[in-house]
């Protein structure tokens, strides 16, 4: 049944990553908002072609009456402007705040697949820097740059074939100011893309630092390292400082190169059109001389000739920024160990039964990338509803033994079984429905204890949280009643309140038959561990308990004691409590 689900979630998930936004495409409705805005811009040329005809018409001396329809025109063309432009920009910032919610998603779920053990998952600082902050960066090339580069694509082009109709030399001056930009552009483009990135790597670095010690200061405190601490804060904040100054520079730098060869090239166009009114210049407009109307024709589009290229100068940090941010979202979505069965559907889990399993392991072999093996050739077999207690040294193997049953790291040799079930990609995800984790420091989210015990896991209802919350001893503790709000972190319950918390999640899945906890009474005095340890074998009856302990109290209470150790050296003794 097992390898049932494991088939039919593997036929979805083409479909499923189909869905997907991909970090290298662009979202498909910013084509045609951007097109709009392309297409509005392109308007001025029929406003400036009614405008320089109304200013001709009362040149040649008509009446107002003449330019009332022009005037008319103007306004109706200025509407339809503006209103194309608003639709393409609605568009646009629609499409891409639905991709980049896409791309965050993907990122965040790409992330939640990979193991707790994987050592190299970027650090949680960093991560969040780049999901919450650097990812913003997207928005605004999305907006400005792809919008403006596709009216640098459109809107040159037809208005210097506009102005070539009336005059070649004119619509030349454009033409040959054009490349200078995009090349100048280009050239600091470079400089502008590597000075983003380095500064967004800063940024994710400070932020993953500053939490890390945040998270050590009381550690930081008893060694008396605060001050080297903040020392190298400040360093970092300067280093910050410098490379966001080199941003900017850069950025204003491609703003200074852009103006200057527009400005120049508006006014040989400004010149020339000025001495060819006055009959200083007599070539360059097809041999015909050109009249005031087609002068100021001419001077009205050179401005709009550059005003994309203005535009695209303008964002052009917006790229160098939203590039970065977009490669660091595809590093968080980029191959890595996922966490084994983590893309399967198993849902009818009830249909296994809640009988406990046994355990079978062997000749298993484990060791973390370029460390000695925890586990050569280590064996180990548990019967259905026993108790078994792990015990060694810190760093033996007893947390990492429990991960390699959830499934959570993946054996280099060796089996599990479990049930009979051998574990492997295609049945631990329904294996792992029948397990319940108690670790050492469960995290607890901000809300209500009922939330926090059912986890959004559906079919949890309010009576099954209450039930769970007495059977792990919390139903005498009056701020761990089940509508009572908690603090993120677990703020407002001591460390064996913690704890009994970890158990109600385990008491509200009914069909978890094998318990797996890591070092239940850490940290806790005498009296509230053997609370703790009272509520977990009250829990664990009927079903399979696996324990890894430093508590030899605890240890005793179990049954069955398996001291682990690092096998290859010193093999594994056990004894009856």
């Amino acid at each position: 049944m097992l390898s049932n689900r494991r088939r039919g979630a593997d036929a979805h998930a083409p479909a499923q990553q189909d869905k997907a936004p991909s970090a290298r495409r662009q979202p498909a409705g910013s084509r045609a908002g951007a097109m709009a805005q392309a297409a509005a811009a392109l308007l001025w040329i029929a406003q400036a072609a009614l405008l320089a005809n109304a200013v001709g018409r009362l040149a040649d001396g008509a009446g107002l009456d003449a330019v009332i329809l022009p005037a008319l025109s103007f306004l109706l063309l200025g509407l339809a402007r503006a209103s194309l432009d608003a639709w393409g920009a609605r568009r646009v910032f629609a499409a891409a705040r639905s991709w980049l919610s896409g791309l965050r998603a993907g990122a965040a779920d790409a992330l939640a697949r990979r193991s707790p053990l994987d050592r190299t998952r970027p650090a949680s600082g960093q991560a969040a820097s780049i999901l919450a902050e650097q990812a913003e960066a997207v928005l605004p090339w999305l907006l400005r740059y792809q919008g403006a580069r596709w009216r640098v694509m459109l809107v040159p082009p037809v208005i210097a074939l506009a102005v070539a109709c009336l005059s070649w030399a004119a619509a030349l001056i454009l033409v040959l100011a054009a490349p200078l930009i995009p090349l100048f552009m280009a050239v600091i483009g470079w400089r502008a893309k590597a000075a983003s990135e380095a500064q967004l790597q800063l940024v994710g670095g400070m932020n993953g630092f500053l939490l890390d010690r945040l998270r050590g200061l009381s550690t930081l405190r008893a060694l008396g390292a605060v001050d080297t601490t903040a020392r190298r804060l400040h360093d970092t904040a300067q280093a910050l400082r410098r490379g966001t100054m080199r941003v900017l520079r850069i950025a204003f730098l491609s703003s200074t190169a852009l103006e200057l060869f527009s400005a120049l090239a508006v006014a040989l166009v400004a010149v020339y059109v000025g001495f060819h009114l006055l009959g200083q210049i007599d070539g360059g407009s097809w041999g015909v001389r050109l009249r005031l109307e087609q002068g100021m024709f001419i001077l009205m589009l050179a401005p709009a000739f550059f005003e994309p290229l203005r535009d695209l100068a303008a964002a052009w940090h917006d790229k160098a920024a939203g590039e970065a941010a977009l490669e660091a979202l595809h590093k968080l979505q980029a191959p890595a160990p996922i966490l084994p069965g983590a893309l399967d559907d198993a849902q009818d889990a009830a249909a296994e039964g809640i009988a406990a399993p046994s355990l079978a392991i062997a000749g298993l072999r484990f060791a973390h990338p370029g460390e000695t093996p925890l586990f050569d050739g280590f064996t180990l077999d548990i019967a259905p509803g026993e108790h078994v207690a792990l015990v060694g040294a810190s760093g033996s193997g007893k947390t990492t033994l429990l991960s390699l049953v959830a499934g959570l790291a993946q054996a280099q040799g060796g089996s599990i079984r479990i049930g009979g079930v051998m574990l492997d990609d295609s049945s631990t995800a329904g294996l792992r429905t029948r397990m319940a984790w108690v670790g050492q420091k469960p995290h607890v989210f901000a809300g209500t204890v009922r939330g926090n015990v059912a986890l959004g896991r559906a079919g949890v209802t309010p009576l099954a949280v209450t039930a769970a919350v007495r059977r792990a001893g919390l139903a005498d503790v009056e701020h761990a009643a089940p509508h009572e709000a908690l603090g993120e972190g677990g703020i407002g319950l001591s460390g064996g309140e913690l704890v009994r918390l970890a158990l109600a999640r385990a008491a509200v899945a009914p069909h978890a038959s094998l318990l797996l906890a890591d070092e239940p009474t850490a940290h806790l005095d005498r009296d509230t561990a053997a609370g703790v340890v009272d509520a977990l074998l009250e829990l664990a009856r009927g079903r399979t308990l696996v324990v890894a302990t430093h508590d030899l109290a605890l240890a005793a209470r179990i049954g069955r004691i398996v001291h682990v150790g690092r096998l290859g050296e010193q093999g594994m003794q056990e004894e009856a409590a």
